[in-house]
């Protein structure tokens, strides 16, 4: 928590001199320009990426496997949109890098390779562990082991217009002759 608050802190100061050093050298006006252009390039840049990451994660589902890099992937991008949200030479320098896919995607690696996908149960090839439940899923998606209950069902879903008509033929004393 008091990284959190010392990140809270020290990153808008960090800005506030950047962009007074940068201001110092290129002017004011080109300054805020190049700030609103990097905003522009990022939401742009954001939405592409995010679309072929929910593309990913929905081919992945499909395939029965759950999208752990790709979620990670996913809260990534989140992470550099708002970065590059906020007004900064630093944020948006971060908020590039989780943006662009040569850069992020190395990084999810390392991050699930490190251990983070461990901590939530789930491995880089899509499964989960079989330290939170007692059957092991398959690539697609079926259940190896348990048991298959077979049954029928039947659809009873009201229609008035039916249930007046069978009750006629139900009730005797409700039959027209």
């Amino acid at each position: 928590m008091r990284f959190l608050l010392f990140l809270f802190i020290s990153i808008p100061i960090l800005e506030m001199i950047v962009l007074i050093q940068v201001g110092g050298i290129i002017g004011a006006i080109p300054t805020v320009a190049l700030v609103v252009l990097t905003a522009t390039l990022g939401i742009w840049l954001l939405r592409l990426e995010g679309m072929a990451t929910l593309n990913q994660v929905q081919e992945k589902l499909g395939r029965g496997e759950i999208p752990g890099r790709e979620l990670l992937e996913g809260i990534m991008l989140l992470i550099g949109g708002a970065l590059l949200l906020t007004p900064g030479f630093v944020t948006d320098a971060i908020g590039f890098v989780c943006l662009l896919p040569f850069f992020r995607k190395p990084i999810a690696q390392w991050l699930i390779n490190k251990g983070l996908m461990k901590y939530l149960n789930i491995s880089s090839n899509g499964q989960f562990s079989q330290t939170n439940f007692t059957g092991s899923f398959s690539q697609s998606g079926r259940h190896k082991q348990g048991t298959t209950i077979e049954g029928e069902f039947e659809d009873q879903t009201h229609d008035p217009k039916s249930e007046s008509n069978n009750d006629h033929d139900n009730d005797p004393s409700k039959r027209i002759t």
